[in-house]
């Protein structure tokens, strides 16, 4: 049985901490790494802003950013959750096609917890997951009817953060 045969699982990266999207970044230079196919769909992020966004396609990753050039503070617009939509039904066809050996929905849990997609519908996309392709869920707000279906469920809790100091995000570091 050949390495690739032996993934399939799914991971959640989750919680009000920083790193989830870095922990699955990093899970995809290690996918690179060892030969895999990795594609990222971003939610919530507009293209060609992010520090991650040039270089992972330097790597040889796939990445598709599904977001609009602004935050969603309290209730999103009408046209973020289409764009939310968009960046689901890409996903549905990317995690089912047997493409790709792994697979990150960037910020997906955000887009859930701010009610722009159907919880349903996402469960519906992981139990038709191919089978050896591994999945990775991040974002803040994961509701916990998806840790059921996970093989990982990582909580990055924060316990300090310069933003309680006035600090904003910095170039680099947060984005």
């Amino acid at each position: 049985m050949s390495w690739k045969e032996k993934l399939g699982l799914v991971h959640i990266y989750t919680g009000n901490g920083k790193g989830k999207t870095t922990a699955a970044l990093g899970l995809a230079v290690r996918m690179l790494g060892s030969g895999g196919r990795v594609m990222i769909i971003q939610f919530m992020k507009a293209p060609d802003v992010y520090g991650e966004q040039k270089k992972i396609k330097e790597c040889g990753a796939a990445i598709e950013s599904f977001g609009l050039p602004k935050f969603v503070h309290g209730k999103p617009d009408p046209d973020d959750i289409e764009a939310a939509k968009k960046a689901l039904q890409r996903s549905k066809e990317v995690v089912s096609s047997g493409e790709w050996d792994l697979v990150i929905l960037d910020e997906i849990c955000v887009a859930l917890g701010f009610g722009m997609l159907d919880l349903s519908e996402v469960r519906e996309l992981i139990e038709k997951k191919a089978p050896n392709t591994e999945l990775v869920l991040t974002g803040r707000y994961c509701p916990e009817e998806l840790f059921d279906v996970a093989d990982y469920v990582t909580e990055m809790r924060e316990v300090k953060h310069p933003y309680q100091r006035g600090i904003l995000a910095r170039k680099g570091v947060e984005f």
